[in-house]
């Protein structure tokens, strides 16, 4: 799925229109608390920027609805602490395709940027509107994806606006290639054994995911809370853990239909509390008492876990194994990433939960690639195709 990239295009003198998710946290005072997505965005950034190109930055923060306080979800503070992180002085439009917006992207010089105010503030960004994406569209020369983390979206800055820029160079950013080097390309010829990782809260936010992976993996290890609905489905007793009812019947189908590839924990590390101070057992799975929950794997399944991970030439991990915010519950999930990090495999963080716990347990830079987008990885391990990578160039 090779993508022309921002590199290998001719930028000086030209405007470049870059989608980025400086979709960053803030605090209750509106700074940022952490900057990462607008870090990693730097590399396309300064490509643009270094060889004097003139580039206008979208993105959306947050999910404003109508009628509610937009000043909540303002991009200003992502352009000012772009501007600390390259140097230079960042412009900031006060609006997206309006005459602040046109009036700042006209005034541009060659190695200057401006950021439009949040996509999101228009309707027509969620619903794919052609008549806002070409607005957009008619600000630049160039079209640049490096926005993975919504890439499963069909919204117009993602889908319709480079649909208006045919004949115009349409490439991916750094990040968004690096996702599909990984999650696309990789997956679909991986050195073997070739072994997934799954863990959370819900089967039923997982189910697409583990069916895909049990078709090309050789063998997928169940985690986390949803481990107690294949418990269920097995006939297995789970106290008053999480467990959705509705979806045993679906575990059912999974447990035939993955045989010996879906293996499961056989002891789970439960409490009576949803607390480090709670009373505490391990028990073997499907066995937790009435009036505990199951909280996290248990010792047993972290060295069988870490035992596999440890002989494998490919790994994806989405997903914890227990509560990995609250000793003790987080060893399951830290026997799997010390294993990841140790081991000589191609390993493939997903976002979300896994990528925090990565990123909290100090192993991001051990491990092969953590994925910037939680909703965005889960659908391309699920094997979906992205319409906002279809429509860029191929090389």
């Amino acid at each position: 799925m090779a993508k022309l990239t921002i590199d290998k295009v001719d930028v000086a003198g030209k405007t470049v229109l870059m989608r980025v998710d400086f979709n960053v946290p803030l605090d209750g005072e509106g700074a940022i608390s952490d900057d990462r997505r607008i870090r990693m965005a730097l590399p396309s950034i300064e490509s643009v920027l270094n060889r004097q190109g003139r580039l206008v930055l979208m993105s959306h923060l947050g999910s404003p609805k109508e009628g509610e306080d937009l000043s909540k979800f303002t991009l200003r503070p992502a352009a000012e602490r772009l501007a600390e992180l390259l140097g230079k002085p960042v412009h900031f439009a006060t609006d997206t395709v309006g005459d602040d917006a046109a009036a700042k992207v006209a005034a541009l010089t060659d190695g200057e940027a401006v950021l439009l105010e949040n996509v999101r503030f228009n309707p027509g960004e969620k619903k794919g509107d052609p008549a806002f994406a070409a607005k957009l569209a008619a600000f630049a020369d160039i079209y640049a994806n490096d926005a993975f983390g919504t890439c499963h979206r069909k919204h117009a800055s993602m889908v319709a606006a480079p649909a208006a820029m045919v004949g115009k160079p349409r490439v991916t950013g750094f990040l968004v290639e690096k996702e599909i080097k990984y999650l696309s390309d990789v997956i679909s010829s991986p050195e073997r054994p070739f072994v997934a990782i799954v863990g959370g809260k819900k089967v039923s936010d997982k189910i697409e995911v583990i069916k895909n992976l049990l078709n090309i993996c050789d063998q997928v290890l169940i985690g986390g809370a949803m481990a107690y609905t294949f418990s269920v489905a097995k006939g297995g007793r789970v106290g008053k853990s999480l467990v959705e009812l509705d979806k045993v019947n679906l575990a059912k189908e999974l447990l035939d239909v993955g045989g010996d590839k879906l293996v499961l924990p056989t002891d789970t590390h439960c409490a009576d509390g949803f607390s480090s101070e709670a009373n505490k057992l391990v028990v073997p799975a499907g066995r937790i008492p009435d009036g505990y929950e199951g909280l996290d794997i248990g010792p047993d399944t972290a060295d069988a876990y870490a035992g596999i991970v440890a002989v494998a030439k490919t790994v994806v991990w989405n997903g914890p194994m227990g509560v990995f915010e609250m000793p003790p519950f987080d060893a399951g999930t830290k026997a799997v990433a010390q294993a990841i990090a140790a081991g000589d495999s191609i390993s493939i963080i997903g976002g979300g939960d896994s990528a925090a716990a990565i990123q909290q347990l100090g192993y991001a830079d051990q491990v092969t690639h953590v994925s910037t987008g939680g909703g965005a990885s889960l659908a391309m391990l699920e094997g979906k195709s992205f319409d906002a990578v279809a429509e860029l160039d191929d090389v």
